[in-house]
């Protein structure tokens, strides 16, 4: 199966996203196609042998919009010094068109620059500007203003024609409406468009400034009766026929005039359309800047990133534009300056803030070896490392990249909210005619029947239903990365606050991960650092940390290491292993049992694991020789991250492979409720299961390989930061500090964030609810007052404002 990322565009509400999911999803081959209105975007998995990127797009185009795919393609224009005349401009042209990747090249004489359109993929910046000096000619410094975020400025450029297309409709909408309405209420009038002198000049006047209107407005017509003739009618389609009716009566009205009805001057409708155009133009207007805001978090992200990087070729240090850093190279840092990608400290040492990533606000001290992330700071030394991670590869690109995904997510509430509005339109369609048409037939005139008609139409658009869910996991998503909680999706965010049960992995996630040796208990004539020098002979090839616990004491303590082979491991148990000719077995109480080893130092053991600490026991060729207890501390904040979940009503529970004593020691100080001790590591997506078969929300918080099984068993799977790549990829969530307090912000943000969507969908149904009776005259009926088209073309308009400036009072969210 193959995931493809589109642009699409011509959407304007809910209507438009069910519309585009039923046309892609009717498509063979196709498993899952998801539409987001907020961000203009559409996830489609699909099998390749089946359908095809062009065909989807066609389906799209059919359907009434516009698909774009979203490939790594780029556009940058570069300044050439050295050209001279159009010969210059065709040699630079055919060198740079001989790459592959290039998809168009625009030389220009005139500025001396290159505009290079490029898959990223396929070629690089440097590589461009090695053909253009392979021509001849010296291609300069990219300023970083060249490099274009075209989507960025694609909705920039919209907002601004939104703006201008509205400030036309507005200049020609009020003067309309003053000479329609001002005779009514005593304003001046000039004669010869006052209706009492000149009936027929005082149509015509309006109908030459609805024109204009219209025209500034001419989107709300292509696009509506386009959905309409498809059968997927949108708001677009209910503003065009309502509209359009409007100035058809406003036609036939100006006929009658002609023909001596001068009556006919009080049926004029003009205005209604010039009002209602420019009333919801001003609505879209906001309403996409307010869009805009709500996906500052990836701008605030994006602008973590330093602009150049220097890299040492030889004795030389040269800087050159991040884009252009290639894996291998070797980039100096010095002292207050930003890391541009991710790398392994090769000379030097430093302290790196790396808050912005990881929001730990203490420096890391980096020395030879050592990884550094990009976008880090360097705090006080020089330090050279090697680019092992650069462009879309980087952990804050990846980071980038998982937030734009969860934006583009929809949440199953969301889902709802989109099947609800596609049969919504159609509904209001028929509540419109009918209504009109029973007003006409009870004696109300065509006047008021089409006043009817057209309240209707304008006062239920579902655009506020559209927009309802999806913003508000804009900004909950963006929220959520600000704090160091990345969250990553919609289905993630609206399960998190249904959790009723959270399962701890103890090692490196309640605990720091990072074990010391406490005692070391002997038998009879053998000394503590023969028993040490033993058992770390065993654990040198470990990776578990409580085998590097006794592998550092013996190093610190100097002591040598013997000759060791045929070491093998037993998974929840302990190790085996041939020292020296004797058989050397080194793990829990569970492997002496098992092995049939005589129990002895009983008391001590049960000791050290009533203190908290795991004893490791070791015995030589199958009699027991002693004990050393390792002891993992509890991290500062796990005690108060446990009791703030009991405060919000969730059960605790620790998941470990320690013996029991152990565990319960460590569950007695944080104020752990269930305790699951001794658990291989295979065996702890059994556990998880269990809890929900007993009909729990659970979610599983894990850091390391063995927790991945369990993290996505689990309702929702919480990866915490410094853990594996492999725990990371099965979660749900990743918490980029090793705090156990992000558990609480993530379920908290959860909460606000269903709540604003909850308050944004009964505020938009509710609206519907309310609006639609009112347009329809069963108010008015019952002795009541009438809707005007007008008032239900403000009150639509501000409906959508409204839930989406509710959805940006997340933004104030502290955790």
């Amino acid at each position: 199966m193959l995931e493809k990322n589109f642009k699409i565009e011509g959407m304007t509400c809910a209507a438009c996203v069910r519309a585009v999911e039923r046309a892609i999803g009717k498509l063979e081959g196709i498993e899952e196609v998801n539409v987001n209105l907020a961000t203009e975007k559409m996830i489609v998995k699909y099998d390749e042998e089946k359908a095809s990127e062009e065909q989807i797009a066609k389906t799209v185009n059919k359907a009434g919009y516009k698909a774009i795919a979203d490939k790594d393609l780029k556009e940058v224009a570069i300044p050439i010094e050295g050209m001279t005349c159009a010969a210059c401009v065709r040699a630079a042209d055919r060198a740079i068109n001989k790459l592959e990747g290039i998809k168009s090249v625009n030389v220009n004489i005139a500025t001396n620059k290159a505009t290079v359109f490029y898959d990223a993929n396929m070629v690089r910046l440097s590589e461009i500007k090695g053909a253009i000096k392979k021509a001849g000619y010296t291609p300069l410094d990219i300023e970083r203003g060249e490099l274009q975020d075209e989507d960025q400025d694609k909705k920039e450029r919209e907002i601004k024609v939104m703006w201008t297309k509205f400030i036309v409709a507005i200049a020609f909408t009020i003067p309309l409406f003053y000479i329609s309405m001002g005779h009514m209420v005593g304003l001046p009038i000039p004669e010869f468009i006052n209706p009492h002198f000149n009936p027929l000049n005082f149509a015509l006047i309006q109908l030459v400034l609805t024109i204009p209107v219209m025209i500034a407005g001419n989107k709300f017509y292509t696009v509506g009766f386009k959905s309409l003739f498809r059968r997927s009618p949108n708001m677009d389609s209910l503003i065009a026929v309502g509209t359009s009716a409007a100035v058809i009566y406003g036609l036939y009205a100006t006929y009658k005039i002609m023909n001596g009805y001068t009556e006919f001057a009080r049926d004029l409708y003009f205005e209604t359309a010039g009002v209602i155009i420019a009333l919801i133009m001003l609505g879209k207007y906001l309403e996409t800047r307010s869009k805009g805001k709500t996906s500052e978090a990836i701008k605030k992200l994006v602008g973590l990133q330093p602009k150049t990087a220097i890299i040492v070729q030889g004795k030389e240090e040269i800087s050159i534009p991040i884009e252009e850093v290639e894996e291998g190279d070797i980039i100096l840092v010095k002292p207050g300056e930003k890391i541009p990608v991710d790398g392994e400290v090769v000379y030097g040492h430093s302290s790196v803030d790396e808050s912005m990533l990881t929001g730990e606000s203490i420096p890391v001290e980096k020395n030879i070896g050592d990884k550094v992330v990009g976008a880090s700071i360097n705090k006080n030394g020089i330090l050279k490392f090697k680019a092992t991670k650069v462009g879309k590869d980087t952990a804050l690109a990846q980071i980038i990249k998982l937030v734009e995904e969860a934006q583009g997510s929809k949440a199953p509430i969301a889902k709802l909210a989109d099947i609800i509005a596609g049969y919504f339109v159609p509904i209001v369609m028929a509540i419109a005619i009918v209504s009109g048409l029973v007003w006409y037939i009870t004696g109300s005139g065509g006047e008021f029947a089409l006043t009817i008609f057209i309240s209707v139409l304008v006062v239920a658009c579902p655009c506020a239903l559209g927009l309802a869910t999806p913003t508000a996991i804009m900004v909950g998503t963006g929220k959520g990365a600000e704090l160091g909680v990345l969250i990553k999706s919609g289905v993630a965010l609206e399960s998190a606050y249904k959790i009723e049960t959270i399962v701890f992995d103890k090692t490196g996630t309640i605990t720091e991960g990072k074990p010391k040796v406490t005692d070391i208990i002997t038998r009879d004539s053998l000394g503590e650092d023969k028993l040490l020098q033993i058992a770390a002979t065993a654990e040198k090839g470990s990776e578990h940390p409580l085998g590097e616990a006794i592998v550092k004491e013996a190093e610190a303590r100097n002591i040598t290491f013997l000759d060791a082979k045929d070491f093998y491991a037993i998974p929840g148990h302990g190790i085996e292993v041939n020292i020296e000719g004797d058989k050397v077995l080194l793990g829990n109480e569970k492997l002496i049992r098992d092995k049939n080893i005589e129990p002895a130092l009983v008391d001590e053991s049960t000791r050290l694991a009533d203190e908290g600490k795991t004893p490791m026991f070791i015995a030589i060729n199958n009699r027991l020789e002693g004990i050393i207890a390792v002891a993992d501390v509890v991290k500062e904040n796990s005690k108060e991250a446990i009791k703030k979940l009991h405060d919000m009503g969730i059960e605790v529970a620790m998941i470990t492979g320690d013996n029991k004593r152990t565990a319960e020691a460590i569950a007695k100080q944080v104020g752990i409720d269930i305790v699951l001790a001794e658990v291989l590591p295979e065996d702890k997506s059994n556990e998880v299961k269990k809890l929900q078969e007993k009909g729990k929300k659970v979610a599983m918080v894990g850091d390391g390989i063995n927790d991945a099984p369990a993290l996505a068993m689990a309702d929702i799977g919480i990866a915490i930061g410094s853990g594996t790549d492999v725990a990371m990829e099965s979660a749900d969530i990743v918490l980029m500090k090793s705090d156990l307090l992000d558990v609480v912000t993530a379920i908290k943000l959860s909460k606000s964030t269903i709540r604003n969507i909850k308050q944004n969908l009964f505020w938009a149904f509710a609206y519907n609810t309310a609006g639609i009776p009112l347009a329809a005259g069963l108010i008015f009926a019952l002795g009541g007052p009438k809707l005007n088209p007008m008032f239900a073309a403000a009150a639509m308009s501000m409906s959508s404002v409204s839930v989406v400036t509710n959805a940006l009072r997340l933004r104030r969210f502290k955790g």
